[in-house]
């Protein structure tokens, strides 16, 4: 999960830290006779601020992605000395390097600049950067937890919703129950198990598309019903290849994933020409679950344009699976292509 946290917010906070520092200088250390140096002490002060804020951005956007972010405790905690060596690297080169190219003068005099006095201070000084990025860390990743959970409920609420609403709207039950009575005359028997398959799946729709998770085989079962009763809207005139491989039983899925790229087929591609089928091929294998979908775009369609949305289903894949799927889009020639890879749960 990368935090995407805007960078003026570390400036905005390093100038206030900077102003406590330099009152804090002023009032409480009463280093007036330092301060009135006003070159020399903004200088110093700076550079060590400075050195502090690279070392807090380094440790915000790597250490503590690699390992806070994984729950890899003891090796944050092994990684401190490492970015504490960078610190007192980082204001050797400000301080004793910058700053005395251009001022002619050393924060640490002679004898304490030697290597490993310096080092040795200087993993004191660089302990607020450190600690200082990690409580920041958390308290985004806090933050950004707390609100994808307010964004999964929201959306799950609009998956229900639009499921409702698209997948078996009125128009669409009107089509079919006309298909269902043109045959009815003919094929009673037929016409029966139509109507079962109508009706196992509303009662999917009702009682199942408000959790999180699906068990595999009924979401399966579920685009089986409705590529059935689609093939009634177009006649038996429907030019789309549907196949599933591998075994499935009782593995989890994130509820509604896969009939988002089932609807979106039948929204804006087009599936009444021979000669440019559409496909929708779903695979299960090694614990994982591949969806696949092709099929050329209907003119003036566009993908994104109703349904829960490629951006909605991508944040609720991110706060289910984290970085553990793969979801991709393309389109190209007048055609779309979609694709996505997930975990299964057991």
């Amino acid at each position: 999960m990368k935090l995407k946290i805007p960078f003026y917010y570390h400036i905005i906070l390093f100038l206030g830290l900077f102003l406590i520092y330099f009152l804090w200088d002023y009032g409480i250390n009463s280093r007036i006779a330092i301060v009135q140096q006003t070159q020399l002490y903004l200088w110093v002060t700076s550079t060590f601020m400075l050195s502090i804020f690279v070392v807090y951005i380094l440790n915000f956007y790597t250490v503590c992605d690699w390992f806070l972010n994984k729950k890899k405790i003891l090796f944050y905690f092994l990684s401190i000395p490492v970015s504490l060596l960078i610190f007192a690297a980082v204001r050797y080169l400000f301080q004793e390097v910058i700053m005395f190219q251009i001022t002619g003068q050393h924060n640490y005099f002679d004898e304490a600049r030697e290597i490993t006095y310096y080092i040795k201070d200087n993993f004191f000084f660089g302990l607020p950067a450190v600690i200082l990025s990690a409580l920041s860390y958390l308290f985004w990743q806090s933050q950004y937890s707390q609100k994808q959970n307010q964004e999964l409920l929201l959306e799950n609420k609009k998956a229900e919703f639009q499921m409702l609403k698209a997948q078996i709207s009125p128009h669409f039950l009107f089509n079919t129950l006309n298909s269902f009575y043109s045959q009815l005359v003919l094929k009673e028997d037929e016409m029966a198990d139509d109507i079962l398959v109508l009706s196992d799946l509303l009662r999917y729709v009702i009682t199942e598309t408000d959790k999180d998770e699906a068990i595999l085989s009924k979401e399966i079962q579920f685009i089986q019903n409705y590529i059935h009763l689609q093939k009634k809207r177009f006649e038996d005139q429907l030019y789309l290849d549907f196949s599933v491989e591998g075994e499935y039983s009782n593995e989890r899925i994130l509820s509604s994933a896969l009939i988002h790229f089932v609807e979106n087929v039948f929204k804006h591609g087009k599936l009444n020409d021979g000669k440019e089928k559409a496909l929708i091929s779903i695979q299960i294998k090694d614990g994982f679950l591949k969806i696949s979908t092709f099929n050329y775009n209907v003119n003036g369609e566009n993908y994104s344009s109703t349904g829960i949305g490629f951006e909605n289903l991508t944040k609720r894949l991110e706060y289910m699976y984290k970085d553990q799927f793969v979801l991709e889009k393309t389109e190209e020639n007048n055609t779309f292509k979609t694709y996505l890879k997930i975990p299964l749960k057991k």
